[in-house]
């Protein structure tokens, strides 16, 4: 019978391609009669082509047995087919990796066999926690093999060894120690690879071979060696502080005088990570890396960067040194170089250079013009229609494609990494806030240009609003950062609200299509309001028909924070001609909301709509209030002038003796003399209307500050608050309440008429009569309800007789306390803890018609707390990091934590309890003396104990 070698297994598979699968089947078929031969030498054969055809990917598991029968073999080229195919075929989960416990220990013991090292290498491909519990002391007796070929065998097959099983590592140690002062070379850089390896993963173990390594390094002149060592040390060296100063000579030496690039590496990556980065050495590695960012390698530029920036942190002024070779890293054609080159500079950013990192970055961000050029088909096109050269008459240009490193993708990572230098540890890198804002919105004009939306370029309306992922979109966070500064940064704010008006006057801010960013202006105008230097363009702005594609309720409500605080400051500077501009401003204003109360957005609607009725009443109060005053001037022009004849002079003009009154405080000397400069006072009004004050509270009532993050563990639990019981109970749980409280009523009923048949002298209450539907009806209940709890296992029937029942229970109409027993237990009402009597239907009702209104003083004493004139004074940039932390109540508990150092500057003194801001005077009204409401006689019920076991509700 003639058998198919692996050769001509090859050419077979080479010639049926067509029809592979089959080939493959008829020879798989083969393969299964040959592997039960007895003759070895066929049966090795078809397990070789077993060792082909699984890697072409057919399976092999199923010949695990004949091919530990090939293992077995005396003969070493069949041994040899059986251990490759074993390593490539056996797994931890393979049935017959047990019977090879015998096969290795048989063949690890022949000490003078050649293939100890392949039964090595099989050892350590095949070892498992049994096998290598097994086999430890075969392969220990091997380390000291005669032949250094075994030895650096056995060597390299303990790190699977020690790995398995890691009780023999103790022993290990002391044998690899061994191993380091073997006289073959081969064996002592084995014996360092494998201490390399294991080191990795726990270093402290292996300080006891320092000494010997030491020696060589100092002694070893093979530089493959020499790099597994330096890298053990960089292992070893952060574990043991005495490593540092004595390593330092050695690796100093190393890196001014190697020639080879791989092994200067390792030695300034292990001054590094080993924490012998000071003085001279320090300067050495910072100068043969910015050697590496200048070779044309580009490997050599990415492990350089990535060596500078775990320099960056503790040494950034060393860095700082070769900025503009990193820079050049920026613009260079590999993106990971580039990613690491942004890293290197997030992370060598400081206050001395984060300006010049951040304008250089901005540079990078801008787009640069793209060069029109002719595609190849329109050139061939040209000079097929002209029958002339392409120059002759060129075809339209087109627009190239863009680089990758102007790449959407690429352009957010670089705007975030200059958002994360900005914000890095509260702020603490920004030099001048001011021009961190300018920052955020040059940012937001490069990298949310409004090219990348869908737009109609037609169109002169800006896009509408749609919202973006967080994953594609960096509006958000710049927005949030400009929030933040102007909360934080007190001093920052009036350029923060100059900045924000300056942005929302733009158009091309509101094209950009971010939106985030645009909220934010928007908030911030209306926030800091009084920092405005034009708070009517400001206003104008704010409601432009470029805010309704913004999510529009934002710019009304900050409308209205503008307005207040602009009308407020005119009512501290009321004249004649206020009134006037005052309406004039009202209605356009309420022009502008007019649009907004169309918007389909039932939110932005809304307040448009409450809007414009405020300045319809404001409206209304000006123009009554500009009546009065020119009906009280009027009226005073037209009183009669005093007829007594003076004396006259020597001139013939009546002699006057001008007597100025006695003033009292606040009053006004013109307006006692009938010629007053001030707004005239009539009534007990101020010389104000009201209504300038009625938008004051939306911007002064509380200062929005920023809010600690333990803020919340230092508010108390109010007490009677219990978090663990339910608001409104499932409904299950309340049906069985409702069908239990009958029942608790019945048993009181009960003890009561016990007790009253002991005691005769006790008087019943009298029971109210009640019609016979009443009795029918609550029967029919009655009746209802205990046929549902028949069958009920969760209730206990009753036996009693059924003239001692619930509804026997005399009943008392309690008018007040009936409709606060509904609300007991309502979640929407807040109950009221004082006597049933006070009822709110007996409160008397009081006709307010014809009341005069209270005097309000003039003058600067009668302004409201709230308002503060605007003042420009020059304050330092504090930012505030502590936050603001609610005070607990005395006695309650509540801890709250030791603020930060410098929170004293930041956190704003607690708020006294300030009058409540009102535009309109408040009456005050005696109560009237009342009957008192007849309280009927209380139920008594007394409670009799009984051990009972009562059915627990199913929640």
């Amino acid at each position: 019978m003639w058998e198919r070698t692996l050769s001509d297994l090859i050419r077979g598979l080479r010639a049926n391609k067509g029809d592979e699968s089959q080939f493959i089947a008829k020879a798989v078929d083969e393969i299964r009669t040959e592997v039960k031969s007895k003759d070895m030498d066929l049966k090795a054969a078809a397990v070789l082509k077993l060792i082909y055809l699984e890697m072409l990917g057919y399976p092999m598991r199923w010949a695990s047995f004949y091919i530990v029968e090939v293992m077995s073999s005396p003969k070493f080229h069949l041994k040899a087919v059986g251990y490759l195919a074993a390593v490539q075929s056996f797994t931890a989960d393979t049935d017959v990796l047990m019977l090879t416990t015998n096969l290795l220990k048989k063949d690890l013991s022949n000490a003078m066999a050649p293939t100890l090292p392949m039964v090595l290498n099989g050892f350590s491909h095949l070892t498992t926690p049994d096998l290598s519990r097994d086999l430890a002391s075969d392969v220990f007796s091997l380390l000291t093999h005669s032949k250094p070929s075994v030895r650096k065998s056995a060597v390299v097959s303990l790190f699977r060894l020690l790995l398995t099983y890691p009780d023999a590592l103790s022993i290990g140690i002391e044998r690899l120690k061994e191993r380091l002062g073997d006289d073959d070379p081969g064996v002592v850089s084995a014996a360092v690879n494998v201490l390399c390896e294991l080191a990795r993963r726990a270093p402290e173990d292996y300080l006891v071979l320092a000494p010997q390594l030491f020696h060589l390094l100092t002694s070893a002149s093979n530089n493959w060696m020499l790099i597994k060592i330096v890298k053990l040390f960089g292992f070893l060296a952060p574990h043991e502080p005495r490593l540092a100063k004595k390593l330092s000579g050695p690796l100093s030496d190393l890196i001014a005088n190697t020639p080879a690039i791989s092994l200067l590496y390792e030695c300034v990556h292990t001054v590094i990570v080993g924490g012998m980065l000071q003085g001279s050495i320090a300067k050495a590695c910072s100068a043969k890396l910015a050697v590496f960012l200048g070779d044309a390698d580009q490997n050599l530029k990415y492990i350089a960067l990535l060596a500078m920036a775990k320099i960056a942190p503790t040494h950034a002024y060393l860095v700082a040194e070769h900025q503009d070779i990193i820079f050049s890293s920026i613009e260079d054609s590999d993106m990971s170089i580039r990613m690491r080159a942004l890293e290197l500079l997030t992370a060598m950013s400081n206050r001395d250079n984060i300006q010049s990192i951040v304008q250089q970055l901005l540079d990078h961000l801008i787009k640069p013009p793209s060069q029109p050029t002719q595609s190849a088909s329109a050139a061939l096109r040209a000079t097929l229609a002209s029958g002339s050269t392409p120059i002759s008459t060129p075809a339209p240009p087109t627009a190239s494609a863009p680089s990758k490193s102007q790449t959407e993708a690429y352009r957010l990572v670089v705007a975030r990494r200059i958002l994360h230098m900005l914000s890095r540890d509260a702020y603490s890198a920004i030099p001048d806030f001011e021009w961190a804002l300018s920052v955020l919105i040059d940012l937001t004009y490069v990298i949310c240009g409004a090219s990348s939306l869908p737009t109609d370029p037609s169109s002169t309306f800006p896009p509408r609003y749609t919202p973006k992922t967080n994953s594609t979109s960096i509006d958000a966070e710049i927005a949030f950062l400009f929030k933040d500064l102007a909360v934080r940064v007190r001093a920052v704010r009036p350029s923060a609200a100059a900045l924000a008006a300056k942005c929302i006057a733009d158009d091309e801010f509101w094209r950009l299509g971010a939106w985030e960013v645009v909220g934010a202006a928007v908030w911030v105008c209306g926030e800091y309001a009084s920092e405005l230097e034009s708070p009517l363009t400001t206003l104008l702005d704010l409601l432009q028909p470029a805010a309704l594609a913004l999510p529009g309720a934002l710019c009304v409500q900050s409308a209205l924070k503008v307005f207040g605080f602009w009308a407020a400051d005119r009512a501290e500077q009321w004249d004649d001609a206020t009134g006037a501009e005052v309406l004039r401003e009202v209605e356009r204003t309420s022009e502008s909301l007019r649009a907004f109360a169309k918007v389909a957005d039932p939110e932005v609607q809304e307040r448009a709509v409450n809007a414009l009725q405020l300045f319809r009443f404001i409206q209304a109060d000006v123009a009554g209030f500009e009546a009065r005053r020119v009906e009280a001037v009027n009226k005073q022009s037209e009183e009669p002038k005093s007829e007594d004849v003076q004396p006259e002079t020597e001139t013939g003009q009546p002699e006057t003796e001008v007597v100025l009154p006695e003033l009292k405080s606040g009053e006004d000397y013109g307006l006692v003399m009938g010629c007053s400069t001030k707004p005239t006072h009539f009534s007990d009004e101020p010389n104000y209307p009201k209504s300038m004050y009625l938008l004051q509270p939306l911007r002064v009532s509380f200062e929005l500050n920023y809010v600690a993050p333990h803020a919340q563990n230092s508010v108390p639990i109010p007490e009677g608050l219990n978090l663990d019981m339910w608001i409104v109970p499932p409904p299950k749980v309340k049906h069985l309440q409702e069908e239990e409280q009958p029942k608790k009523v019945k048993k009181k009923s009960k003890g009561k008429d016990k007790d009253k048949e002991r005691d005769p002298t006790k008087k019943r209450n009298k029971k109210v009569e009640e019609t016979p539907e009443a009795k029918a009806a609550k029967e029919k209940a009655r009746a209802e309800r205990l046929e549902r709890q028949k069958d009920d296992p969760y209730y206990i029937s009753d036996k009693r007789p059924a003239t001692d029942d619930v509804d026997d229970i005399p009943i008392v109409k309690l008018e007040g306390a009936e409709r606060l027993e509904r609300q007991k237990d309502d979640p929407y009402y807040i109950s009221d803890k004082r006597p049933a009597t006070d009822d709110v239907d007996d409160i008397p009702i009081v006709k307010l018609e014809g009341v005069p209104s209270p005097a309000v003083e003039a003058g600067p004493s009668s302004r409201f707390v709230g308002f503060k004139p605007r003042s420009v004074t020059s304050q330092v940039a504090v930012v505030d990091v502590a936050g603001e932390v609610p005070t607990p109540r005395p006695g309650s508990g509540a801890h709250t934590p030791r603020s930060g150092p410098g929170s004293s500057a930041t956190i704003p003194p607690p708020r006294t309890n300030a009058p409540i801001i009102s535009s309109f005077p408040q009456y005050e009204v005696e109560d009237e003396p009342r009957p008192a409401a007849a309280t009927p006689e209380p139920i008594k019920v007394t409670k009799v104990k009984k051990k009972k076991a009562k059915a627990k509700p199913i929640v």
